[in-house]
């Protein structure tokens, strides 16, 4: 697919390519190979915009009828043409049927057009989901939906405007220059093709202009909703500091750049269209005087000047809708920019195409010689070679920032190894399947988020068609069902975003019971205690030798206390693993275990004189 990046300037060939870049886009979800009914939507809405104009065009025929019929002088040729109620009639009827027909193409088109929609703004959403962990930690969730919003928002007015209204204005406009060239002379169809030229030279020009105006305007807007969104996300951070002023000086200055860039945007608007009338009502001006001259001299009949009069007024449409045509789809290709963007976005981690699914049987893991980095010039894992053998548990710690994260990271393929790798009962965790090797794994992380619904939903979330039933014994297992049931609503209670109306403790719970009902041969729990209090921490802790029993189990720590039984501890220091060993025998090293073990006791013991303190 054509890559679509932003431009500061939109050329008339720019816009041509990007718009049919655009339209190939579109085609699979205009006219679906695999729904044969939305196809013979289209033929049909097609065949109705047809019928439409024709009879369109028919009513300044009968304008010109009427208007003869009514003057005794006018030499009539037809004697049914001499009615002028008849011709009235006449008018009316073609009237009623062109907007009949042009409200039936519309009806016709509409699911057409919303399955465009719905199939690329799925495309998109499926898309997001399969881009790394890498663009998803740099994304501005406001800005992003912003983006996401606007795109489907352009998909709409791009398969609306280009069906609805770009084939019919070509159609009509073809239909009434005819018309002219047989009904007058060839000097009135110079005319009006200097003023179309004139008008669409014009329209063009000035839609570039507004392009760039308009990129500003979305720019801005895109700023200032990341801003209100990354505020609100926090809320619980400004008051904290009491920087509610902050935020909304913050917020003003970004709303201060959109308040500009949108009166830039509206004023660009009015004189675009002051200009397109000044233009057509010279050239509208000029045929009129020049039939007004011939009906004096007898040339031409009344019903003659009334038609050209209702021929301009009823080209003015389709002139305006070149000009609406060109604004919107341009604006609305600028405003799919960033939404093709994000399709055109590599995924950095990848299927192969002979991946095979995961065959877990003793479900041991083995790192061998695992490097990697973020930034290349800043190695985090330099060569860690490790085992956790099936059904054993073995603890990662080590000093913030030697890498204790990145292995479960790299262990669920958020990332591929640089060089070395992982397997499981043997197999290279790259050539399998990413589906069936996440299916193996279960994590409890340190800062739980829950999804914006009911605890029954987050706990089932584990297992996707779960029972409630099964839900239940999850709930029970992860000691959580008491404080559920003592809940209003019980399961059905909303957490609210993220999770904030449960403490840390009991969204750990929800956590740990999601991860029971997944029931994964292998068990990833990543600082999973570390920000709770103490005795919360115990009662989770003993939550976690239950759910980590029997399974092969990998612990990043953060506390020292909560690793003690492992049956192996792994010391991590600047990407390597500096010690490894049991407690008993790293603590008999008097190493880098040794000191932090000392340094977390000292740390534990002043926070117990604090909290007696306290109390007293």
């Amino acid at each position: 697919m054509r890559s679509y990046a932003s431009q500061d300037s939109a050329k008339p060939s720019e816009a041509r390519s990007k718009f049919a870049s655009t339209l190939a886009v579109l085609k699979p979800y205009i006219w679906p190979s695999d729904r044969p009914g939305l196809r013979a939507y289209v033929v049909l809405a097609l065949l109705a915009l047809v019928m439409g104009k024709v009879f369109t065009v028919m009513m300044p025929y009968a304008y010109k009828w009427a208007t003869d019929a009514l003057d005794p002088q006018a030499p009539v040729s037809n004697l049914w043409l001499a009615s002028p109620l008849l011709m009235v009639v006449a008018y009316g009827v073609a009237r009623l049927l062109s907007n009949g027909f042009n409200q039936i193409r519309d009806a016709l088109f509409a699911p057409v057009g919303q399955h465009a929609v719905r199939g690329l703004a799925n495309r998109t959403f499926a898309h997001l989901h399969n881009l790394s962990l890498r663009f998803h930690l740099q994304r501005r969730t406001g800005g992003l939906s912003r983006v996401i919003e606007r795109g489907a928002t352009g998909i709409e007015t791009i398969v609306r405007l280009t069906i609805l209204m770009g084939v019919p204005t070509l159609v009509e406009f073809l239909l009434t220059a005819a018309i002219i060239g047989h009904e007058y002379n060839m000097l009135y169809v110079a005319v009006i093709a200097v003023t179309v030229v004139a008008y669409v030279w014009f329209s063009i020009v000035a839609s570039n202009w507004r392009i760039r105006i308009r990129r500003d305007m979305n720019d801005a807007d895109t700023e200032s909703m990341s801003k209100a969104v990354d505020s609100l996300l926090n809320y619980e951070t400004v008051k904290y500091f009491n920087n509610e002023a902050l935020e909304k000086a913050r917020y003003d200055v970004s709303t201060a750049k959109y308040e500009k860039a949108a009166t830039k945007t509206f004023t660009s608007l009015a004189w675009l269209n002051l200009g397109q009338a000044v233009i057509f009502t010279l050239g509208m001006g000029a045929v009129m005087l020049m039939s007004a001259r011939e009906v004096m001299a007898g040339q031409q009949t009344i019903g003659h000047f009334v038609m050209i009069n209702a021929l301009m007024a009823q080209l003015a449409i389709p002139l305006n809708m070149i000009g609406t045509l060109y604004r919107e789809i341009t604006t609305s290709v600028t405003d799919m920019d960033a939404m093709f963007t994000l399709l055109d976005e590599p995924a950095e981690v990848t299927d192969r195409p002979d991946a095979k699914t995961l065959k877990v049987e003793k479900a041991a893991v083995v790192f061998k010689d695992v490097v990697f980095a973020y930034d290349p010039a800043r190695p985090i894992l330099k060569g860690v070679s490790f085992e956790v053998p099936a059904g054993k548990t073995v603890a990662i710690v080590g000093p913030s920032g030697a890498g204790k994260s990145t292995l479960s990271r790299l262990l669920f393929r958020f990332y591929d190894v640089k060089g070395g790798a992982i397997e499981i009962d043997g197999q290279d965790i790259r050539e399998v399947t990413q589906a069936s090797l996440r299916k193996a794994i279960g994590m409890v992380p340190q800062d739980t988020v829950l999804f914006n619904d009911t605890v029954a939903y987050n706990i089932g979330y584990g297992r996707a068609g779960a029972t409630e039933a099964e839900i239940h014994d999850a709930a029970e297992r992860a000691q959580i069902a008491g404080f559920i049931a003592s809940l209003p609503l019980g399961y059905d209670t909303e957490v609210g975003e993220r999770g904030l109306k449960l403490s840390g403790g009991e969204k750990q719970r929800v956590a740990i019971a999601r991860t029971l009902l997944k029931a994964p041969p292998i068990l990833i729990l990543d600082e999973a205690t570390s920000a709770l209090d103490t005795h919360t921490e115990r009662e989770i802790q003993a939550s976690l030798d239950e759910v980590s029993q029997n399974r092969t189990t990998l612990v990043i720590a953060h506390r020292l206390s909560t690793v003690v039984g492992a049956d192996e501890i792994l010391v991590l220091k600047d990407g390597v693993v500096a010690e490894r060993g049991r407690h008993n025998d790293l603590m008999a090293l008097g190493g880098l275990y040794f000191d932090m073990w000392e340094k977390q006791k000292a740390a534990d013991a002043a926070r117990e004189t604090l909290a007696q303190v306290g109390a007293v």
